[in-house]
């Protein structure tokens, strides 16, 4: 039995010598440095390249280190025995409360135009908005979104929200399914993406989708690039259509220095730091696991393959 920690774009040392300092007597290897391919039964793992579990026939777990798994079901072949598990962290989920009130803030009180107009040495007042009579709608609503929406809602905000099925938030209105996706977006301000990626969801920041929105509504995408169709961004926000929007995720990560929204003036960009995992609260967690799966317990936060989250 050995743990088998599998990263790209993300150094797992600091997470090897956490793992190791909480489990002394647990063999932890870090790919592709691995002595014994047949005793992998736990593996570790952020934006695995493709198929590289086919090298570990007896795996058991699969634990990711984030709260998505898509990195996983996307480029890996999944045995029905294997079980996948994520983080779920309360630090996280207030990690992105923090940055996505910073981002509504910033644009309620009109702080990206100052910045611009520092730039031209041009004094300008403009008028601003208050939380009270702005509308926050927010697509998922599963720990993260749910967390998220109670903490707008406290402050003021009008709050909805959107999810594969009805939610009870306080004062939070509740929408569900693919018949109310339309009366959802309908009146907001600010479109938060929070979603997971499933076939489902991909590519819901479409055009059809978008131009529901009322015009000079403001796009913020924390979910995965692709949730977003990227023409069809630029294009309403060439017509005005979007005031704006902040992307923190894209389809290809880091984002390649030719890419078109590198240079649109109305498109902020952030690279994935919306909420960082914690290695501390994390590997307390992925310990937690591998003790449970050592005594045959179920562990912490199975995700559901069927549902994708």
């Amino acid at each position: 039995m050995s743990i088998l920690l599998i990263f790209e774009n993300k150094d797992a040392k600091p997470w090897a010598d956490t793992l190791r300092a909480k489990l002394l007597h647990t063999t932890i290897e870090i790919y592709p440095n691995v002595k014994d391919k047949m005793s992998v039964d736990f593996i570790v793992c952020w934006k695995p390249n493709k198929n590289v579990f086919k090298q570990f026939p007896n795996i058991k777990i699969i634990q990711s280190v984030g709260a998505s798994i898509d990195h996983i079901t996307n480029s890996q072949i999944i045995n029905k025995n294997n079980i996948i598990t994520r983080i779920i962290d309360k630090k996280l989920s207030n990690d992105m409360w923090e940055f996505l009130i910073t981002t509504v803030l910033s644009e309620l009180k009109n702080t990206r135009t100052y910045l611009t107009q520092k730039t031209n040495k041009n004094w300008q007042q403009h008028n601003y908005r208050s939380i009270n009579n702005t509308t926050i709608s927010i697509l998922g609503l599963g720990n993260i979104g749910a967390y998220v929406a109670e903490k707008f809602a406290q402050i003021g905000f009008n709050v909805k929200g959107w999810s594969h099925s009805k939610k009870h938030i306080l004062n939070v209105e509740s929408f569900s399914g693919d018949d109310e996706l339309h009366e959802f977006l309908k009146a907001s301000d600010f479109l938060i993406n929070i979603l997971p990626l499933t076939d489902k969801t991909k590519g819901i920041l479409n055009k059809n989708n978008l131009q529901k929105l009322p015009k000079n509504s403001f796009l913020i995408n924390v979910g995965r690039g692709e949730h977003l169709v990227e023409t069809d961004l630029i294009n309403l926000l060439n017509t005005s259509m979007i005031s704006g929007a902040l992307l923190d995720v894209f389809r290809v990560e880091p984002l390649p220095k030719e890419h078109p929204f590198w240079n649109h003036p109305k498109i902020q960009i952030t690279p994935h730091i919306a909420s960082l995992t914690n290695i501390e609260n994390a590997t307390e967690q992925i310990t937690e696991n591998y003790r449970r799966y050592l005594n045959n317990e179920a562990p912490l936060n199975i995700v559901s393959l069927k549902k994708g989250y």
